[in-house]
């Protein structure tokens, strides 16, 4: 039986508020692998939806999350602010998800934990596998709390657009950071890599043209020259924010054409992280 929990991570951690209006982590509680072996610890997945961080994309969230706990994983999802809040509030969200996941790891019974963003959802997943230890979030919890396990990049927005596309791009970085030119430039994942950031998974499609896939191409090759662990697919064919490519994210007859393939990579995605060292279980 499945039940959903929805944790106030401003209230549950004590941190003042302000006027975000998000943060709320979203706990899809189903029997696994604890019931039959206590001992057992699950991996855990927090996904993190896109919709230009102006909103949340509901097809990225849930059927994502449920996905993964089909798979043996636990699942949690992140519901965090959006315009009009700005940075750093999404990535001080998204670090307080973790650090509950951490510290609520005995009773979730989890252990390490993947964060997996689409869009927006996958810039912001990649602003926190690289700047946990920042002061954005230094009051927060330790470091080593902070610091997802591995990530998992689903057609990220990684900079703003240098060319004519890449509106979904554009609007992104808007809504993050009120347009200012500077503040973007600062917050391209590409200059973000360090050599200490989390194992990553990226995928993209090529003919996407909301967020062309040339950002996540030149972040894999800044991924690459700082010696980070990652692995890349790109599609052939596919829309921005296709998600699952199936019938669980879309109205029977209305999926958008897409290369065949792509409805696996969530078991690809999972087949990497396990070379990484996270299985669906771990004894303690």
């Amino acid at each position: 039986m499945l039940a959903v929990k929805f944790v106030d991570l401003y209230k549950e951690l004590g941190v003042p508020r302000a006027a975000a209006a998000g943060g709320t982590l979203c706990c899809w509680l189903g029997a696994g692998a604890e019931a039959v072996e206590p001992l057992r610890r699950r991996s855990a997945v927090l996904p993190l939806p896109g919709g230009g961080y102006g909103h949340l994309s509901a097809r990225e969230e849930e059927p994502v999350a449920l996905r993964f706990l089909a798979r043996g994983w636990a699942a949690f999802s992140l519901r965090y602010s959006v315009a009009p809040a700005r940075h750093p509030t999404q990535l001080r969200e998204a670090a307080m998800a973790v650090r509950y996941l951490r510290d609520s790891a005995a009773s979730l019974g989890i252990g390490r934990v993947a964060v997996v963003g689409f869009s927006a959802g996958g810039h912001l997943a990649g602003m926190l596998g690289t700047l946990f230890d920042s002061a954005l979030v230094r009051d927060l919890a330790p470091a080593r709390q902070l610091r997802p396990d591995a990530l998992g990049l689903c057609y990220p927005v990684t900079a703003p657009p240098e060319g004519a596309t890449g509106a979904g791009a554009a609007e992104s970085f808007r809504n993050l950071t009120g347009g200012t030119a500077e503040e973007a430039a600062a917050l391209r994942l590409q200059t973000l890599v360090r050599p200490d950031m989390p194992p990553v998974y990226l995928w993209h499609t090529r003919d996407d043209e909301s967020v062309p896939v040339g950002g996540s191409l030149r972040l894999a090759c800044a991924l690459d020259a700082a010696g980070v662990r990652f692995a890349m697919r790109v599609y052939h064919h596919g829309r921005h924010g296709i998600s699952l490519a199936n019938a669980q994210v879309y109205p029977s007859g209305q999926v958008p054409a897409h290369s065949p393939q792509i409805e696996d990579w969530p078991e690809e995605m999972l087949l990497f992280f396990a070379e990484c060292g996270m299985e669906t279980g771990e004894t303690e």
